[in-house]
């Protein structure tokens, strides 16, 4: 009978063993901070699990660790330590080769922000390579010994901080591509040849004044307005689409090709373009004087900007003019030069629809970009603002008009109903309210206010008080921070918020942006369906959609971050000069600030700060100084020097003056 017991037991302990195993060793992805702790998300147990500097076992941020629990008390933090690095999140990084002659090691330091660990280079593989040079470098291992991994260079971008260097690194960076396969580029030559064998379908167009209106640098054009009068009181506008689709075919390596890239990307001084260049820039371009396969919304409108007729389909025409937006603004300014009547009648139209947009509650953010001119090296020599102009605004409020018309089209059947069709919409949910909350609390200082019941009102009300004053840029950086971020999706249960319209798509730019190749597909579906092809799932289009809207913000975070380096590079030649500045935000251990000269954010350490010791008010939205109580809140003015300006780090670093 003992004997039996004392088995029981012991099968008793080694099951509560196991199970207590079970309980103490999680899995979960590691986010290393700054100052080299460590946080793992633990799903299952529903846990953010503290790890102790020490304690990382050489994770580097985004593993996939498992980790053992060492503290499991109710009411203290949980501290665990890595015992298994089970995936690693990446081996490739890029960073700056720095070579000391008396190493036995060169040393690639990786200065992206999330990223904290530098690489060493054994010296027998560093031949051929100089200091300085911006390199991809593959972790080979990571020896118990050593503080750092060991790895190989395996491409060289050029010198650090140079233009083209920074330019294909940060592509590597994001895993943007920038470079056509032979395969690719040889179809899309023969399309060269390709003829056109629909003419007879489309709509024939090529005999009403059309024009396009662009940039003055543009390669491509993929929209272009044609308008004539039909009585005294009616116009026909057209706002024609480059017919993109009827070149790439759904399923080709030019198809597949577009997909992955989801959009072209443009950097300050290059472009990266989701087709190739003869396509892009040529077969589906709409140039003018040559007959070009285009995509249309036909509006018949009269003198009110009251729509009558609506038509969508496949057409031909011819532009007989390319204008810049500087040319346009001038007829429109002087009312005369080429098609002055008809530009000028167009332009009276956008206002009409401008002004029925916010009446219906859209939020009217005409935001004034920030503008690099580059010299012949292509160093920034010159960094002004730009305010979008009247020839802008007439085109963006055409193209809305386009991609809210289609989007209705497909969505309503003809008494007004949904008609459940399968589309792709651009969605844009409501803002965040704590967002909303520090954009007040800045702007306050500043003698703005925003009155958070009648938010959209408010915020337009703040857009026009603020134009023209030195911190127009900043508050509208504030105001688009604070917005939701729009998505492609198939299910349009919230429409478009910062619109206001309940349908909305992107149509418009098939040569830049995938998800209008996408919507082009699905009209014309819907336009010519003779029953004898069939839809995809819808799962198959949401699945688009997701990665649309994934290689998007991709994009639009690359083309910040290059925008950013640029700005640090120009600003770097007024270091030790004063400027002003607003207080934008607060950490444990730093202030940020917007330079209102140059529209860009610096940084101030706490420590730094002379004639007190500040810590940040447990608001977030102030620090106060522990000797003098002194405070200072979102948006309060300060004067600041500019000590450094890393561009690997594309940090500025200020020097705080007021006291």
């Amino acid at each position: 009978m003992s004997f039996y017991l004392e088995k029981k037991k012991k099968k008793y302990s080694i099951e509560k063993k196991n199970q207590y195993k079970n309980l103490v060793t999680f899995t979960g992805l590691i986010t290393i901070t700054n100052y080299g702790y460590a946080f793992v998300n633990v799903e299952e147990f529903q846990k953010v699990i503290f790890i102790p500097k020490k304690k990382t076992n050489r994770a580097i941020e985004g593993d996939l660790v498992r980790i053992k629990i060492k503290n499991k008390k109710l009411g203290k933090k949980m501290e665990g330590e890595v015992i298994k690095i089970i995936k690693r999140n990446r081996e490739n990084f890029i960073g700056v080769l720095k070579i000391k002659y008396n190493s036995k090691y060169g040393l690639v330091i990786v200065y992206k922000k999330t990223i904290h660990v530098n690489i060493y280079i054994p010296k027998k593989k560093l031949k051929g390579y100089h200091p300085n040079e911006k390199v991809l470098v593959r972790i080979i291992t990571w020896p118990k010994n050593l503080k750092n991994p060991l790895g190989e260079i395996i491409k060289v971008f050029g010198q650090s901080g140079e233009y083209i260097t920074e330019v294909y690194s940060l592509l590597e960076e994001y895993g943007l591509s920038y470079e056509f396969s032979k395969e690719v580029e040889k179809e899309a030559k023969k399309i060269v040849f390709k003829k056109n064998l629909d003419n007879n379908l489309r709509r024939d167009m090529r005999n009403i004044n059309t024009f396009t209106i662009d940039p003055f640098d543009a390669k491509d054009f993929d929209d272009a307005l044609s308008i004539r009068k039909l009585n005294s009181n009616t116009w026909e506008i057209g706002i024609h689409i480059a017919d993109v689709t009827y070149y790439i075919k759904e399923g080709s390596l030019l198809d597949k090709e577009a997909y992955t890239r989801a959009n072209s990307i443009y950097f300050i001084g290059k472009s990266i373009p989701m087709l190739p260049k003869i396509l892009s820039n040529d077969i589906c371009s709409l140039h003018p004087e040559k007959d070009k396969l285009s995509f249309s919304s036909i509006f018949n409108v009269d003198s009110k900007g009251k729509i009558l007729k609506s038509w969508f389909g496949k057409t031909i025409i011819r532009s007989n003019r390319r204008f810049t937006y500087e040319e346009v603004q001038k007829i429109i300014e002087k009312k005369r030069g080429d098609f002055h009547k008809d530009l000028y009648t167009l332009f009276t139209f956008s206002k009409i629809f401008t002004k029925n947009r916010l009446k219906n509650g859209s939020i009217y953010l005409d935001k004034v970009e920030i503008k690099i001119h580059l010299d012949e090296k292509k160093n920034p020599s010159k960094l002004y603002l730009e305010k979008n102009n009247e020839a802008h605004r007439l085109i963006e409020e055409f193209m809305l008009l386009a991609n809210r018309k289609i989007s209705e089209f497909v969505s309503l059947n003809l008494n007004g109903y949904p008609s459940n069709k399968t589309y792709i919409y651009r969605i844009h949910d409501k803002p965040d309210f704590q967002k909303i909350f520090i954009l007040k609390k800045i702007i306050e200082p500043l003698g703005y206010s925003l009155d958070l019941k009648n938010l959209k009102k408010s915020l337009n009300s703040l857009l026009k008080n603020i134009q023209g004053k030195s911190e127009q840029n900043m508050i509208e950086n504030l105001i688009l921070r604070s917005m939701s971020k729009a998505k492609y999706s198939t299910n349009n249960i919230i429409g478009h918020y910062g619109l206001s319209f309940i349908y909305y798509s992107h149509f418009t730019s098939p040569i830049r942006r995938y998800s209008d190749i996408i919507a082009h597909r699905l009209l014309n579906y819907y336009l010519t369906n003779n029953n004898q092809s069939k839809l995809k799932s819808i799962d198959f289009y949401e699945k688009q959609a997701v990665h649309c809207s994934y290689k998007e913000r991709l994009s639009i975070d690359a083309e910040r971050e290059f925008s950013k380096y640029l700005q640090v590079k120009y600003i770097k030649k007024f270091l030790g000069k004063e400027f002003d500045g607003i207080i934008t935000g607060f950490t444990d251990w730093s202030v940020f600030i917007d330079l209102l000269s140059f529209q860009t954010e610096g940084m101030v350490r706490l420590r730094d700060i002379g004639g007190d010791i500040y810590t940040l008010n447990s608001n977030n939205y102030s620090i106060i100084g522990k000797k003098k109580r002194k405070i200072y809140h979102l948006g309060d003015k300060v004067k600041v020097k500019l000590l450094d300006a890393n561009i690997e780090k594309k940090q500025i670093i200020l020097e705080w003056l007021d006291t």
